[in-house]
């Protein structure tokens, strides 16, 4: 995701218009609990301020799949996140400084943390809900059952004390 800033540099244009669409691979993928990130479109613009500084002003949406927490089965989750600020102050934050701004920008590594942030801890289908959690032999427990001590081990703890 790189922009031309040649135009903007030199002062022919105020503002660069982004509008840039992407479909991520399986090894873009690798490391994460995205399944598939596909239709992730960034649009917005670049200026640059008084002080020669970069400022980048977009909206990324697009569909992640993740795994159910429950039956591992893909869920289509959208997502939506608006990006503002200084870019170089936001590629410094994620390590990405060392390269060079001459006449390009890169805004792959603000694009991809931000769409990393958005990222939730658990997403559960639709068809897990009405979702029988018990068998034979075996109950899915939550953690407040958990609490709950076993009253074998209850004797245990009244013989420590």
């Amino acid at each position: 995701m790189i922009i031309d800033i040649t135009r903007l540099k030199s002062g022919v244009v105020n503002e660069v218009e982004i509008q840039l669409s992407k479909t991520f691979t399986e090894e873009e993928l690798k490391g994460t609990s995205i399944l598939e990130l596909n239709d992730v479109n960034v649009e917005g613009i670049l200026t640059k301020d008084s002080i020669d500084e970069y400022i980048l002003d977009c909206k990324v949406t697009g569909n992640m799949t993740l795994p159910c927490a429950i039956t591992l089965k893909p869920v289509n989750h959208p997502f939506s996140v608006t990006i503002q600020g200084n870019i170089g102050e936001m590629l410094e934050e994620l390590g990405e400084i060392d390269k060079k701004m001459e006449n390009t920008i890169d805004i792959f590594p603000i694009i991809w943390e931000n769409i990393l942030v958005e990222i939730p801890s658990r997403v559960i289908s639709e068809d897990a809900e009405n979702l029988s959690l018990e068998g034979e032999g075996w109950k899915l427990c939550t953690e407040e059952q958990n609490e709950q001590i076993n009253p074998e081990l209850q004797k245990l703890r009244d013989l420590l004390k």
